[in-house]
């Protein structure tokens, strides 16, 4: 399902938007955010990097937009990031895009070839997690959630600013890229990351989070138009 905008809720011209969101249930906490015309797209893009990456690339190629907001639900490290809050990512990286190695795990960065990080566009960052009372940190894209204490308190070694992981925001990133637009991420966190414990998670909590804080969207985006871009 795809949102079409309508005419300007924004002030003209407006920042066309796609929101790329990986399962319905979050496209819909999106969409409850807005009483009038959304200013672009919500997409169920699909689950994990590579698939949010393939349908964001090819919305891109079909649209024209202004922004991309990957959005959702995810992990929050804890304490730093309660279940219930929301993030906003200074940083959308790849946790586990590299190698193993006998002397721990090497970023492809470091073994000669390809990115795992995008810095969505700083001022956009400070002022929409100043509107929707967000922590701003990285949020870390991993094609495996955390299950086990061992692994959150090694990611936390390797990416010590890490507030949430989830599993498509680098993915978004990398097809945003491509086409030359900007990105945001955008978690409200469902669960500490850590030892699997469904009985911990809320995720109800965490999509009404994510559809109070996009209806706080709007006027950030009016600022950021008419004097950032």
């Amino acid at each position: 399902m795809v949102l079409q905008a309508e005419e300007g809720r924004l002030t003209t011209p407006a920042v066309r938007v796609l929101v790329a969101t990986a399962v319905p249930a979050e496209r819909d906490a999106v969409a409850r955010a807005f009483t009038g015309p959304f200013p672009g797209d919500v997409l169920a893009v699909g689950v994990g990097p590579a698939r949010a990456a393939a349908t964001t690339a090819t919305a891109l190629a079909r649209a024209s937009y202004d922004l991309v907001i990957s959005a959702g639900i995810g992990g929050g490290f804890q304490p730093s990031a309660p279940v219930g809050s929301l993030v906003v990512a200074d940083e959308i990286t790849a946790a586990d895009l590299g190698a193993e190695t006998p002397d721990g795990f090497l970023p492809v960065t470091e073994l000669g070839f390809g990115a795992v990080t995008h810095r969505p566009p700083e001022s956009l960052v400070r002022e929409l997690a100043a509107a929707i009372g967000a922590r701003t940190g990285a949020v870390l894209t991993v094609s495996t959630v955390t299950g086990t204490a061992a692994r959150a308190a090694a990611l936390l070694e390797r990416h010590p600013t890490a507030l949430a992981e989830a599993m498509e925001g680098f993915g978004v990133a990398e097809a945003a890229a491509a086409h030359g637009v900007p990105v945001l991420e955008i978690r409200a966190v469902s669960n500490p990351v850590g030892p699997r414990d469904r009985a911990a998670w809320r995720i109800g909590d965490a999509l009404a989070a994510l559809t109070e804080g996009f209806g706080k969207l709007a006027p950030v985006l009016e600022s950021w138009n008419r004097h950032d871009r």
